[in-house]
């Protein structure tokens, strides 16, 4: 069952004529991101040799799906970069400072979709603008749709997981030490990394 449009090439009349799947069009309105129930997250190469994982705790966002119109859907999600966590209080202090992040002068991480494409069965990609400090940049998501249910609360839910590499430098992160071996501390590419789960808003 597909939540988004064909790819954005196909003409206005071949979608036009689509049968509308009747479970897909139910699946029409707006979604609030559940925090307690999803993940953003990374990992990032360290010292050549292992990698170092963390998660933003604290994010909130909205979905805007369109099942007769797919197309017309959208993502928005929001950030708080001080609520990194890698595990290890110090690193995340360094995270937090001007060295990378700066969250007191920029205290948020924002995506807004722009566009979406079928990739096949349940695979998506989403692109839109990712903006990290004062950079805006594109970024293409890969997500898989992992289905919709009702809850014990009686909440509908739509699940998608999915991820995106970036080299952190395109958006001003760029703190680095040498290491005496050869290499760096820190590698450019960063796996960003999405498990969201969300519940339609009462009509």
């Amino acid at each position: 069952m597909g939540i988004f449009n064909r790819k954005a090439n196909e003409t206005a009349t071949a979608v036009a004529t689509l049968p509308v799947d009747p479970a897909l069009a139910a699946l029409t309105g707006d979604y609030t991101i559940d925090p307690a129930h999803s993940s953003i997250g990374f990992t990032v190469r360290h010292a050549m040799v292992t990698n170092v994982r963390g998660t933003f705790a604290e994010h909130e966002g909205t979905l805007k799906l369109d099942g007769s119109n797919p197309g017309a859907s959208a993502a928005a999600i929001d950030v708080k970069i001080a609520s990194i966590d890698t595990g290890i209080a110090d690193r995340d202090g360094h995270l937090r400072s001007g060295d990378f992040f700066d969250a007191e002068q920029f205290p948020l991480m924002t995506f807004r979709s722009k566009e979406a494409e079928q990739l096949g069965g349940d695979k998506y990609r989403v692109t839109g603008d990712l903006t990290i400090k004062d950079v805006t940049k594109q970024l293409a998501i890969d997500l898989e749709f992992n289905g919709t249910a009702t809850d014990v609360y009686g909440n509908e839910r739509v699940g998608f997981e999915g991820s995106a590499e970036i080299l952190r430098s395109d958006w001003g992160l760029t703190w680095n030490a040498a290491l005496e071996t050869g290499g760096v501390m820190v590698s450019d590419k960063v796996k960003l990394n999405f498990d969201i789960s969300a519940i339609k808003n009462a009509a």
